[in-house]
């Protein structure tokens, strides 16, 4: 478990650092000149400066050092400045940045067993560092092969869209964020064992795949076509209802179920049309 650290100001030590590499120079100036004491006391000098030298460190903004002593865990440094701490610790870098990730497109099966290609981009970063340094092994890669697991999930789960099945409550075309949320709580579930935080994520390429691209063009135009003609027959009839009531009621003329049938063709003929109606003149009746 993630434990932070608040180590001493680094300054005071920067201070005595210097002081020990001046008096190691000026000792061993002074052991050429006079005795091989000042050499040795230089020498040490020297050593203590390198000693404490390495106990110091600068944490840019949004950085932190995951500290080890001897293999064991012993905290997380999350502010950032000059600090010092016990020099026999190793450290760690790790950012605390916010990170893009724009997955490469995959090709994968819908739920309907289209083949289909799907990517999307999310923003991610560290939360747990203990997390993130000890419970997987490069947790960037974790990060990358984790959010390709969830979008192949993801696609499995849900048609492209409800051409197949009418009664989707969701599809991944027309899902929207919907489907980024659900895409969201997949990635924080993979990612939480990493100390992962998912921010935010997207799908930004969606669309059949090549092989069946055409065929799927064509068919969504033919739905397309099939509910507009269904709209034009509607009012069509509607139409030719309103048309068949007036003349009745304003006693323009008398028509027997013949002349109504004529009629009625003759109307949705023109209407449901996809060009404009040719007149022709009928010098007969409708019985000659």
């Amino acid at each position: 478990m993630e434990k932070v650290l608040k180590p001493m100001s680094g300054y005071l030590a920067l201070v005595f650092c210097l002081i020990l590499f001046a008096g190691a120079v000026y000792f061993f100036v002074s052991g050429v000149e006079h005795s091989i004491t000042y050499v040795i006391i230089s020498m040490l000098c020297f050593l203590l400066f390198c000693f404490f030298l390495k106990g110091l460190m600068i944490i840019q903004p949004n950085h932190s050092r995951v500290l080890n002593f001897f293999g064991k865990y012993v905290g997380t440094v999350k502010d950032n400045g000059l600090f010092f701490i016990n020099p026999l610790y190793s450290s760690q870098k790790m950012s605390l940045r916010s990170e893009n990730l724009q997955g490469q497109t995959l090709k994968v099966n819908d739920k309907m067993g289209n083949p289909i290609e799907i990517a999307v981009v999310m923003v991610w970063k560290v939360g747990d560092t203990y997390k993130a340094a000890f419970d997987v092994e490069r947790y960037s890669d974790f990060v990358r092969m984790q959010s390709e697991a969830a979008v192949r999930h993801l696609a499995m789960s849900f048609p492209y869209d409800n051409l197949e099945d009418d009664h989707a409550p969701i599809t991944l075309r027309e899902g929207g964020d919907k489907i980024n949320s659900i895409l969201e709580q997949e990635l924080t579930d993979r990612l939480a064992k990493a100390g992962i935080v998912i921010q935010e994520a997207r799908i930004s390429h969606l669309a059949y795949a090549s092989e069946i691209a055409g065929a799927m063009l064509q068919r969504q135009q033919a739905t397309a076509i099939v509910a507009a003609r269904t709209k034009i027959v509607e009012g069509a009839v509607g139409m030719v209802d309103l048309a068949l009531k007036k003349l009745s009621e304003e006693n323009i003329v008398e028509l027997d179920d013949e002349r109504k049938a004529a009629m009625v063709s003759n109307l949705m003929v023109v209407l449901c049309g996809e060009k404009a109606a040719q007149p022709i003149l009928n010098a007969g009746t409708l019985y000659n």
